[in-house]
């Protein structure tokens, strides 16, 4: 599906598994994580793209204390594939670009932020679902050694780190291993009335 399908349309895929109980846009339904990703590079221009969306999420104050670690080349993606654990790296060793996501634990004036995990949650989603408007996806990934990350990464101590996204466009299922090719299909959520309450928490 190209940029407009993924607003307009769902995908046959996301349609046989994915109902939504009250009309959305088909862009939430049509984000999914796969494993299977084509080694296509994403040009620059597309990249971002993706991070600038990222970028204008909404933060506490304004802090905005989410950083984007990227790899795209293919050195830099050997610096980054040790990160991986063993199984991730199994399929995310072929996505073309690597993207490691921390957040800033202080604020500008040096004060702790409370909200730093939250907000950095809040330009991931933003980061995801403008992949999937330009046609490619993303898996985002906390089977990660973040030692490993700081020490290779030069992450400083007062930066989180959070997990590792990769992004690219779809490859074929076939390609991966026969347990995950079973997995490789979007997954769907508890009902509504599940995760909302109403006045107070009920049982």
């Amino acid at each position: 599906m190209n940029s407009l399908d993924v607003l307009t349309q769902i995908s046959a895929e996301v349609d046989h598994n994915r109902k939504s109980d009250y009309a959305i846009n088909p862009v939430f339904l049509n984000r999914w994580s796969p494993r299977a990703f084509s080694n296509k590079p994403v040009t620059d221009d597309t990249l971002n793209m993706i991070l600038e969306a990222a970028h204008w999420a909404p933060s506490s104050y304004n802090d905005q204390p989410w950083r984007f670690i990227v790899a795209k080349t293919e050195e830099q993606l050997r610096v980054f594939h040790p990160i991986l654990s063993e199984f991730n790296l199994m399929w995310a060793g072929k996505a073309p670009v690597l993207i490691l996501l921390a957040s800033d634990k202080n604020r500008s004036n040096g004060d702790p932020n409370g909200a730093h995990a939250f907000d950095a949650g809040t330009a991931w989603g933003y980061l995801a679902l403008q992949a999937r408007m330009l046609g490619l996806y993303t898996h985002a990934m906390g089977g990660i050694d973040r030692e490993k990350a700081r020490q290779l990464l030069h992450v400083p101590d007062t930066f989180d780190v959070h997990c590792m996204i990769a992004l690219g466009y779809p490859g074929e299922k076939s390609e991966l291993p026969e347990a995950m090719q079973q997995r490789e299909v979007p997954n769907t959520r508890l009902p509504l009335k599940d995760v909302v309450f109403e006045g107070k928490v009920t049982s």
